[in-house]
């Protein structure tokens, strides 16, 4: 079985380019193993603390692993990128920034650490005290290289990239469209677990390996990324929402009101609460037909609260 090891400078790249060079060729329906670092590409350690924020370099941020050429895919082809098993280290992080995230220039830039054993992630030094999230885990970034042009790493774009999607789990089949010949496929961004939204700009980001396996669609050619999900049951859930003639303003207004509510069911303070909405909170568009306004609603499950 191929190891790509993406602890090497030189298996990382920090942008999307169509100039970017194959670290290793693998021929499809062939396992790969993908060892990805967190989303800061190892500049936040088990050791860090809130001050190591201000001293990241933001160039470094969802660097990602490859691009792998997949042998005999060309351009005009799709890709079925089988995701068979992720596996997270024992630790990951979730940080707070004032300009980044769905609700802007109200929390200083805060990291948080998180313990990971058997299937739950829990919080370290006292915060979200009595809480711990059961693991979910994804790979926020899977791309395939752009025909043309250079890209950043943050914004997703029509070839994947960072997509942020929970849905991305073990079992999971993403088709992305070949716009090289090779497909030229990345990898980055693990996360623990995720809400959808991932509203505080982070999630339980972790350093992890990753099983997969590609096959080719000979000219089946598609514009933007697909996928294929397995089944998950909805827990017992909180539910707030909010309502504005904006998607993003409703979007807001949701997480606001879930911050509220749990700091008054269960005593969270509103940074604690934020950074639950992002790790464990889904936002929803619950309603987009009765104009002007939409409705868009944030759900957290309850049994997360069991231990309080």
């Amino acid at each position: 079985m191929l190891i790509v090891d993406g602890r090497k400078e030189s298996n990382l790249h920090s942008t999307w380019s169509s100039e970017n060079t194959e670290i290793c060729a693998v021929p499809q329906n062939e396992i790969v193993q993908i060892i990805i670092p967190d989303s800061s590409t190892m500049q936040i350690t088990k050791d860090s603390t809130s001050d190591t924020l201000r001293e990241l370099d933001s160039s470094k941020y969802d660097a990602a692993v490859g691009p792998i050429r997949v042998e005999g895919a060309a351009s005009g082809d799709s890709l079925e990128i089988e995701i068979i098993q992720i596996k997270t280290a024992d630790w990951g992080w979730t940080s707070i920034s004032s300009d980044f995230g769905l609700i802007k220039n109200r929390f200083s830039e805060k990291l948080f650490h998180w313990s990971i054993f058997g299937g739950y992630a829990k919080p370290m030094n006292g915060f979200l005290r009595g809480i711990r999230i059961r693991t979910d885990p994804f790979l926020g970034v899977i791309g395939t290289q752009p025909a043309s042009g250079k890209y950043g790493m943050i914004p997703p774009r029509h070839f994947g990239g960072n997509m942020d999607n929970r849905l991305l789990r073990s079992g999971s089949k993403l088709y992305l469209p070949c716009n090289t010949d090779g497909g030229m496929v990345s990898f980055g961004d693990p996360h623990a677990a995720q809400g959808d939204g991932e509203v505080c700009g982070t999630a339980i980001e972790t350093p992890a390996e990753a099983l997969v396996r590609f096959r080719i669609l000979k000219g089946e050619r598609i514009s933007f990324p697909r996928a294929r999900i397995p089944s998950i049951a909805e827990p017992e859930s909180i539910m707030t929402s909010g309502i504005s003639r904006s998607l993003k303003q409703a979007a807001i207004t949701a997480v606001e009101e879930m911050i509220d509510d749990l700091g008054r069911m269960h005593n969270l303070s509103p940074e604690e609460a934020y950074v639950l909405c992002s790790v464990a909170g889904n936002l929803k568009v619950s309603e987009i037909v009765d104009e002007p306004n939409f409705v868009v609603s944030m759900t957290i499950p309850r049994n997360i609260f069991n231990q309080i």
